[in-house]
């Protein structure tokens, strides 16, 4: 049975159930939009006598997430039992079918049931219901409908580069938090590269002791870095928001902070690309990797590790001349250097796969010879839409995560000075929120395929939180809704006009913004230098 005749069974039976007392569907005021609702001509009031229950423990600690969530946006402190109610109750209920990211909520006059098969599917649920509350007359009300939801991808992501300047595990919080309330669930931690190492290696205590200081703006910055028990907190936190942490430790290139805290496994060079790479051809750099993802296997309980391999000809300049490293080309029938690079990004794929865990990439490493089984591709070159098609014809799993307009990095209005724009392009929310349609072509006899998107957020230009948190958001809220809801049923003025809902959350929580509608009063704030826009392409 296709998507099509359960969508027509549901509104078949749903009218049946409900007597006619529900409409068709439409939109409501929650990012990311569910993708089956049917609006029904009443509403539910919650009031203090409203009663919280649940009909099974293993869903039961979404009743204290429920409580207090209503406690802190609404002021009232409702009771909660163990059994269902009849009238006047919110019940949280297990239903074994739904899938484990998939929720019901039906909502009519007498009270509210919200169905999952998980904690994460029922977690979903209070989001929705949560966003879907609204103060009537001194009254909180809650249309009456009935939603069937559950994400369009599996991988919903957002990444942020904490080495060219470093954030620290309270930001992190927070972002996660947002993120929890759109349903997102993957958490990117861009940790190594050239302006710093940022996570805690036992067996290599000067990767934070000399790596860890400087970063984009100031080379001789105090040294900041995530310690092992700072990651555990982080990976705890996320846990209950049932986000999952994916490390990055990037190589060959982007090296620079492991090369000055250890030498010996530099790849050389000068100047700007000194230490760029790590040496390719020394067993030491191989042994320094499998213990450095010995111990990043460990602490991460994640199934992935992200090595990035990308942009490696930028620093590798000194391979063509050095002896031992052309010598070790010649050995071993690698033809080139670009067959050395393909050669690393293998050695490094079977580290990774040693420790139990699959290898994602930058899609580079599609030429590398590295196979589908062993690792992911992340898609981040729009301009080289080959690489997107080429990787799905190899059989890779990919994740979407172009620059344009997935980085947010890059200014969101033609006004700002400090970012990067792509042969004038640039990713304004409304652009963001229309992805992927330009590329529906090439992904629509793959959509198996494709594992998701994320939005990832690079840190040269972006030196403090305020700025961080300007150019992240509300632009996340258009990844999460473009990740999470069919596009059939994304509608670029329904989520317009949800942005303000979410702003007043973001003022509520106390995290800075750029205000697509009154930009007067969100001014960009400075990066590291005022005069820094980028022009690429």
């Amino acid at each position: 049975m296709n998507n099509k005749t359960l969508a027509t069974l549901f509104t078949v039976l749903c009218s049946f159930l409900f007597a006619n007392t529900f409409a068709q569907q439409t939109h409501i005021n929650v990012i990311p939009q569910p993708n089956n609702i049917i609006q029904g001509k009443d509403h539910f009031i919650i009031n203090p006598k409203t009663v919280i229950t649940c009909s099974s423990e293993q869903i039961s600690k979404n009743v204290s997430i429920l409580s207090s969530s209503l406690k802190e946006n609404t002021g009232l402190e409702l009771k909660t039992k163990k059994n269902a109610g009849a009238k006047n109750s919110i019940h949280l209920k297990l239903n074994p079918v739904l899938k484990p990211e998939a929720y019901h909520i039906t909502i009519d006059k007498k009270g509210i049931v919200c169905e999952a098969s998980s904690n994460v599917g029922m977690f979903y649920a209070v989001q929705t219901l949560l966003q879907s509350i609204k103060p009537t007359d001194g009254k909180y009300a809650i249309n009456c409908m009935i939603i069937e939801d559950s994400p369009q991808y599996q991988w919903r992501g957002f990444m942020l580069d904490d080495s060219r300047h470093f954030f620290g595990k309270e930001v992190v919080k927070q972002i996660l938090d947002v993120m929890a309330y759109l349903k997102m669930n993957r958490f990117h931690m861009h940790l190594t590269d050239e302006n710093g190492w940022r996570v805690e290696i036992k067996k290599y205590p000067k990767l934070t002791e000399i790596g860890a200081e400087g970063n984009w703006s100031d080379r001789n910055a105090p040294r900041k870095f995530y310690t092992q028990d700072d990651i555990r907190e982080i990976i705890a936190y996320a846990a209950e928001r049932h986000i999952m942490v994916i490390p990055e430790i990037d190589m060959p290139g982007h090296a620079s902070a492991a090369s000055r805290a250890y030498p010996e496994i530099s790849g050389g060079g000068t100047g700007r690309w000194e230490g760029f790479t790590f040496h390719p051809a020394k067993e030491t750099t191989y042994q320094f990797i499998d213990d450095v993802m010995t111990e990043i296997a460990t602490l991460f309980p994640a199934p992935y590790i992200h090595i990035g391999g990308d942009e490696v000809h930028y620093g590798n300049k000194v391979w063509f001349t050095d002896p031992l490293i052309q010598q070790f080309i010649k050995d071993n029938n690698l033809k080139n250097e670009i067959g050395l690079e393909h050669y690393f990004v293998r050695r490094a794929c079977d580290i990774v796969n040693s420790k139990g865990k699959t290898m994602i990439g930058w899609d580079e490493i599609i030429a590398s010879g590295v196979t589908p089984d062993k690792a992911i591709t992340m898609w981040w070159r729009h301009d080289k839409p080959k690489q997107l098609t080429t990787a799905l014809n190899k059989g890779f799993s990919i994740i979407m995560t172009p620059r344009i307009p997935c980085y947010f990095d890059f200014v969101q209005d033609s006004t700002q000075q400090i970012g990067r724009r792509w042969g004038g392009k640039f990713n304004p929310i409304n652009e963001v929120y229309t992805f992927p349609d330009d590329i529906n072509s090439l992904i629509k006899n793959n959509q198996s395929q494709i594992m998701g998107m994320q939005a990832s957020t690079w840190t040269e230009r972006i030196a403090d939180t305020k700025r961080l948190y300007y150019m992240i958001f509300p632009r996340l809220a258009a990844i999460a809704e473009d990740a999470w809801t069919n596009q059939t049923r994304k509608d670029y003025s329904s989520f317009e006009n949800n942005i303000p809902d979410f702003l007043k959350y973001l003022d509520k929580k106390g995290i800075n913004y750029f205000n697509p509608f009154d930009k007067k009063t969100t001014p960009e704030p400075w990066g590291p230098t005022k005069a820094d826009v980028i022009a690429e392409g």
